[in-house]
């Protein structure tokens, strides 16, 4: 695994390349944010021109915020409906054409009979919504990290070449 300033640098990377992909689109991003706590966000702040194209974020850390402000349906909040509902509703809220959700268990205690580490992520783009599940090792601060890293790929990943 890698150490945490060396996943702080390659998310920087990945964040500058999506700026220069969105830029040239015309594109917009939003961030749906729970155990990452804003930390996608402020990659994507710090990208060159975001204020062009980057329409903010929502740290939705209380199960509460998702289903109120992103219509996330009642139920289990790491779950691959609740991330496609936090994608989809963040797009909505702040108005972009591209977003980027996670919800997850960072530890050091399981949740909702989910083991540390299990995170979903969703990326909608136009009409879709792309979900994925991961299991990330290591202790709650390198969990953050892959995560935050790996959103930003699904990202980028995202964007029409």
């Amino acid at each position: 695994m890698s150490a945490p300033d060396e996943l702080d640098e390659e998310g920087s990377a990945v964040a500058r390349q999506i700026a220069e992909l969105v830029e040239q689109r015309g594109l917009t991003v939003a961030v749906a944010e729970s155990l990452t706590g804003g930390k996608i966000a402020c990659h994507l702040a710090a990208a060159p021109s975001s204020s062009t194209w980057f329409r903010g974020g929502i740290v939705a850390y209380s199960s509460e915020v998702k289903y109120d402000v992103l219509g996330v349906p009642r139920g289990p909040v790491v779950s691959e409906s609740a991330a496609a509902a936090m994608a989809r509703g963040v797009a909505r809220v702040l108005g972009a054409t591209l977003s980027v959700a996670v919800t997850g268990v960072g530890g050091p205690e399981p949740q909702e009979g989910q083991p540390p580490g299990t995170v979903w992520l969703a990326v909608a783009a136009g009409d879709g919504v792309r979900t994925e599940l991961r299991h990330f090792r290591g202790d709650p601060p390198e969990v953050l990290d892959q995560t935050v890293l790996h959103a930003l790929q699904l990202l980028r990943a995202a964007l029409p070449r």
